[in-house]
């Protein structure tokens, strides 16, 4: 942690809504005049596209079927290390872009599978934003909870997260069903062990949870709407917190226990903007006064 130069660490597993949750941050930043500095979880992956395949036929060879992005040793974690820690001393550092798709393509000039080069951040940032898988690891390695100051986990019921991810893939990469339910089962082993750690690291958590029927979600025609669903906000430490405040807000919304706020599912974006407008506002304010 770093009282100059602060560090939000948004953490979610593929197709859990950490982009959707970006988008709220990036309408925070635009509407308080904070000039934050994102970086993307994917750009730390250790292997382009081509070179993760090549990766993943070689470990099948060795019979190894759990190897897949979530893993620790597919990515370049102490690389992300390092990038929170000079960020929280200096304010500095670099990353790149990991180009998904045709549309990524064209924007950032790189083919779909590889990488961009790395390039340093703007001068004089307010704060570092990331966004991604392993916001929040910690292990033998490295200790990336160490360097966030805020740290967010967005964590849907199982189900649900496969439901959003089969569609995501299939509609916007083009993948098949029997694809992405491959990807899926590769990664449970790491699902396990290199994900769901993270969120006792977190300082909030979101758990959407749908209110409607996704009992199998490799058949469902749809992704539950937000109206379908409700979700579970769960601080670490509720000291500080306004609870009264946030209820009589956020209409529909009660207590399930000391710590924890349940909302309807349409009122997300109204819950963080009341959530963490203060949280970043302090942050900001506390590292001009540093």
């Amino acid at each position: 942690m770093s009282k100059k130069h602060p560090i939000i660490s948004v953490t979610g597993s593929s197709g859990a809504g950490t982009t959707t949750v970006k988008s709220t941050f990036d309408q925070i930043f635009r509407r308080e005049g904070v000039n934050a500095v994102s970086i993307e979880g994917d750009a730390f992956h250790r292997y382009d596209r081509a070179s993760m395949k090549a990766e993943l036929e070689r470990r099948y060879g060795e019979g190894d079927a759990t190897f897949s992005h979530f893993s620790y040793d597919a990515n370049e974690l102490t690389k992300l290390e390092d990038v929170f820690r000079i960020y929280g001393q200096t304010g500095k550092g670099e990353t790149r872009h990991y180009v998904h798709d045709e549309d990524e393509a064209e924007r950032w000039g790189s083919a779909p599978g590889t990488f961009t080069n790395w390039a340093a951040f703007e001068d004089q940032s307010d704060l570092l934003f990331y966004e991604g898988l392993h916001g929040a690891v910690v292990n033998d390695d490295v200790n990336l909870a160490q360097h966030a100051d805020l740290k967010i986990g967005v964590v849907p019921v199982i189900n649900l997260e496969w439901t959003q991810k089969i569609h995501r893939d299939k509609d916007k990469r083009g993948y098949t069903t029997e694809a992405v339910t491959d990807t899926i089962l590769r990664r449970m082993h790491a699902y396990v062990h290199c994900i769901c750690p993270q969120f006792v690291e977190t300082d909030v958590n979101f758990q959407r949870v749908p209110v409607v029927d996704t009992s199998n979600p490799f058949c469902a025609r749809w992704i539950p709407t937000a109206d379908e669903s409700l979700v579970v906000i769960r601080f670490k430490n509720p000291r500080g917190i306004d609870f009264p405040y946030l209820t009589s807000m956020i209409q529909g919304s009660w207590m399930s226990r000391a710590n924890s706020i349940v909302i309807p599912g349409g009122k997300m974006d109204l819950a963080m903007q009341l959530i963490f407008t203060p949280m970043i506002e302090r942050l900001v304010r506390e590292s001009k006064r540093a």
